[in-house]
């Protein structure tokens, strides 16, 4: 019988039953306390008399109070089991008012009973009052088995839906990045941490521009590190705004280091602040195959679009003449002219003498047989579409400011060097990306390889706007650096922008290879990626149905993304999304983050106010950079001609002239 209409039929007499027995007991009480009022109006008569007497003596009629209470109690069992039609628009407030006003008249009016005015005035007030609030308590019982609370439409964007428990703990080691922050959980904020207790594993830090890359996340790494005392290379794009952090933090921190580590800069734009390096120092350069990466770097780096037409003949052909030339120069006298702007000298010298002194040299007899043989078959044609983009484009870099700092050696490029550890910084000017950007590719491919190597100290690679400088085996590096205690820390603003730079193969393999992300504002693609990465989480769904004579709720748990693209698109700058890699000793069960990173701007605002100003180093004048330039110039027509003269004097060398 359960469920069946005969069940509903049935609860509902017992129930109008029980509220017509709290309706009769009020008006017996009504009669019994306001006998006098029914006297006057002659609504008496003896059986009502006889009858009130009995009930009186059972003492249910002692007192106002008792009575009204036992009338109450069978309205409220009546309101219990009523079934009202759901109505989403009834509020809580309404409910209460209409309790508390029918509760204070219902009981309040008991005072009138001992009045002593005129009996007819005080009876009808007493029964008026003590009525209406009945009524009222009858009216807010039945709302509120109408009531019916609903958060559909409350969260239009299903943010409290989409909101999941995040990693609360402070997770340290001797190689962390900690980053103190707050999440919303159900509409309540908690504090939690961003840990990134393996740096080793690589950190994509993404995000458009003004949510906060530098401010929020890669500041921070600068100074954790150092604090932590890594060795360190910064790319500071926006000069001089990380280059002044590391300076300070490392002022700061020195007695974190055994070895006390040396603060270099290389900026192409002012002299005085910058050290001189020489990225192709002959004492690094140990076989061919470094001045072919090198060469490579140089000119990917001048010719962004070559990245994605790596293979062509005519691409390959101007990196194979370029290695030539570096080889060359670490052949002759043991390297004592292996610079970028002598082998850029040396490319521009005329094709019949360069090719003479090039052919004295067996090791890179290979690589310049294609371009003499061009040469020889008066292919001119062929033979400048082979060479000449590789000296137009390395024509760029011919200025007295490049010369000078890329001619002379302040400190080598090993900056993980226990004896020797430093902290590097590479200036670059967006104005100037073009041309700067190759040269500090060649940098930063020449550094990597002196850095991934075993029984090193530990380091930390940080590239602010990563694709504005080209290094070819990034990916490998995050692979294979972890062993050698090499943290890796790219900053970019899109994937797309990424794609753009290095093609889609290469961009999609360091987006993936990636341990550690997070990511501020970014749209398209990107946000499409991360929302996948991050994974879905079991969400409730709410529905409800109102018809005439039922009201229907439901609910449902199903996965769904635990955050969608839109979320992602829509970030506030400083909030970010993202996920971490753990340890085998140290499990991370909650990866996956959405929060807000906690800056103390005051603080923050207070040091970088105090931070000392970049010194400036030995002074530089333009005769010293002009003279450094004209002498380059100078050295290179000197090598090309003594060759030249000791090939016509040296017996069985005179067919090197082709």
């Amino acid at each position: 019988m359960a469920g069946t209409g005969e069940n509903e039929v049935g609860l509902r007499k017992i129930v109008d039953f029980t509220r017509l027995g709290s309706i009769v007991l009020l008006l017996i009480h009504f009669y019994y306390s306001c006998y006098g009022c029914f006297a006057y109006w002659e609504l008496r008569s003896d059986f009502s008399d006889r009858f009130l007497q009995n009930i009186s003596r059972t003492g249910l009629l002692d007192t106002a109070l008792k009575s009204k209470l036992l009338a109450l109690a069978l309205l409220v069992i009546s309101l219990l089991g009523s079934k009202g039609k759901k109505d989403e628009n009834i509020s809580v407030r309404t409910i209460i008012l209409y309790q508390l006003a029918g509760v204070l008249l219902y009981f309040g009016s008991i005072v009138l009973l001992q009045s002593k005015s005129d009996l007819l005035t005080v009876g009808i007030t007493y029964m008026i009052l003590s009525g209406t609030g009945f009524l009222l308590i009858l009216s807010g019982g039945t709302m509120l088995s109408r009531y019916i609370k609903l958060n559909l439409g409350k969260d239009i964007f299903n943010e409290l839906n989409e909101t999941f428990p995040q990693e609360e703990r402070l997770l340290e080691n001797e190689y962390s990045i900690n980053l103190p922050a707050q999440y919303n959980l159900r509409g309540k904020f908690r504090k939690s941490w961003i840990n990134i207790i393996n740096p080793f594993r690589g950190l994509l830090v993404c995000g458009s521009p003004g949510a906060g890359k530098s401010y929020f996340v890669i500041q921070h790494i600068i100074r954790q590190h150092i604090q932590k005392g890594f060795t360190m290379l910064v790319y500071d794009f926006k000069y001089d705004d990380l280059t002044k952090i590391a300076l300070n933090t490392l002022l700061k921190n020195k007695d974190k280091y055994k070895v006390e580590p040396q603060f270099y800069t290389i900026n192409f734009d002012d002299l005085s602040k910058s050290h001189r390096c020489n990225p192709l120092d002959a004492t690094t350069m140990f076989d061919i195959t470094d001045a072919t990466e090198a060469s490579r770097s140089i000119m990917m780096g001048l010719n962004r679009d070559w990245i994605t037409k790596q293979g062509d003949f005519f691409v390959e052909s101007p990196i194979n003449f370029l290695t030539a030339i570096i080889w060359f120069l670490k052949k002759y006298q043991g390297g004592k002219y292996l610079t970028l702007p002598h082998v850029i000298e040396l490319m521009q010298v005329d094709y019949q003498k360069l090719f003479s002194v090039l052919r004295t040299e067996p090791e890179i007899e290979v690589l310049i047989n294609p371009f003499i043989s061009a040469y020889q078959n008066d292919a001119m044609e062929q033979l400048e579409g082979q060479v000449a983009s590789a000296k137009i484009g390395m024509a760029r870099l011919s200025s007295p400011q490049l010369y000078w700092v890329l001619s002379a050696n302040d400190f080598t490029l090993d900056i993980n060097d226990p004896e020797q550890p430093k902290i590097v910084c590479l200036a670059n000017n967006p104005q100037k990306q073009q041309v700067y950007g190759a040269v500090l590719s060649l940098y930063v491919t020449r550094l990597i390889k002196l850095v991934n190597q075993k029984n090193r100290l530990k380091s930390s690679l940080i590239f602010d706007e990563f694709p504005t400088i080209f290094f070819n085996d990034i990916d490998s590096l995050i692979a294979t650096a972890r062993s050698n205690k090499v943290a890796t820390c790219l900053g970019i603003q899109d994937f797309s922008q990424l794609k753009k730079d290095y093609g889609a193969d290469q961009s999609a393999v360091i987006m993936n290879i990636t341990g550690n992300i997070i990511s501020g504002q970014v749209t398209g693609e990107t946000s499409k990626a991360l929302s996948e990465r991050f994974g879905k989480i079991n969400q409730v769904k709410e529905s409800i149905s109102i018809n005439r004579t039922d009201t229907s709720i439901s609910k449902s748990s199903q996965l769904d993304f635990a955050i969608p693209q839109s979320k992602i698109a829509g970030l506030s700058s400083g909030e970010f999304v993202g996920m971490v890699a753990d340890d085998p000793t140290q499990k991370i069960k909650l990866k996956t983050f959405h929060c807000e990173i906690i800056n103390d701007h005051v603080q923050l605002r207070t040091e970088t106010e105090a931070y000392s100003p970049l010194p400036s180093l030995n002074p530089v004048n333009n005769q010293m950079i002009n003279n450094n330039f004209k002498g380059i110039k100078l050295q290179i027509t000197q090598l090309v001609e003594s060759e030249i003269e000791r090939i016509m004097n040296t017996p069985g060398l005179e067919n090197l002239i082709p």
